[in-house]
């Protein structure tokens, strides 16, 4: 009963944010372009590149957040190079639960408790030379594949984390968990749960069983690699275990923050 009416305050202390930000990036913008008083020409020029470099990529994540991504550059890649593209994006609700839960036990237990990074499992990811060894939250994925490029790099990482904390800002984790089912890539050309569902189940997305889900998810970490059906060995023992710990998302409550109770 409580949870209705919070809705209307969110919304608008939502928008209240939004307008001050509107209004401090257009003072910013006037006081460091205007002529005359930024310095020389070179370093005003200088100053309005930074500042669209900060600027775009936040109408960029306000503007896909409303409308949803068309489409990622893995996607294009993979036209480009003749490969098969099946993207059916589909909204939340079309989604079954059980694979939203089998993502979150698959990808990041603490997705409803962070803000957009582990900083736990990040430093457990960093070797003892420093180099990357993956760890992103499901943020961070969604960051990466809806905006940027696939790279392993610290340059694309750098970039990555900036939209990271812009999704976490703009979007709900309910519209981050959208936009990370809806362009995640599970093999065989699907992007997607709904064009996964249908390629490897011959269901839609709303109907995947908890088996289905787990095994889908099972594939993510490399899915050029493994199938979700019919599964490997291995993909079926992963797929197991990802059923328990599905359980243990539930009955914790790790879900709540997209799912609700």
């Amino acid at each position: 009963m409580s949870g209705p009416p919070l809705r209307a305050p969110r919304r608008r202390a939502k928008l209240t944010r939004l307008t001050r930000l509107r209004r401090s990036l257009r003072k910013t913008w006037r006081r460091w372009t205007r002529p005359g008083k930024g310095g020389p020409l070179w370093r005003r020029w200088l100053i309005r590149g930074a500042l669209a470099a900060l600027i775009a990529p936040i109408l960029l994540v306000l503007a896909i957040g409303m409308t949803g991504s068309p489409g990622t550059l893995l996607m294009l890649s993979e036209a480009i190079q003749g490969e098969p593209v099946r993207y059916r994006p589909v909204s939340l609700g079309l989604v079954s639960p059980h694979l939203v839960r089998a993502v979150i036990a698959a990808e990041d237990a603490r997705f409803c408790q962070h803000w957009g990074f582990d900083v736990g499992a990040i430093s457990q990811a960093l070797g003892e030379e420093g180099r990357l060894r993956g760890a992103s939250t499901i943020s961070q994925q969604t960051a990466k594949n809806v905006f940027l490029w696939p790279d392993r790099s610290w340059l694309r990482k750098g970039i990555e984390a900036y939209f990271t904390a812009l999704i976490e800002l703009f979007w709900s984790k309910r519209r981050v968990m959208e936009s990370y089912l809806n362009v995640a890539e599970f093999g065989g050309g699907a992007f997607g749960a709904e064009a996964a569902a249908r390629r490897f189940f011959g269901v839609s997305a709303s109907a995947l069983t908890a088996r289905q889900a787990a095994q889908l998810a099972a594939v993510l970490p490399s899915p050029q690699t493994w199938k979700a059906n019919p599964p490997s060995p291995y993909v079926a023992q992963r797929a197991q275990i990802l059923l328990r710990r599905m359980e243990t998302v539930r009955a914790q409550g790790l879900d709540d923050c997209v799912l609700g109770r």
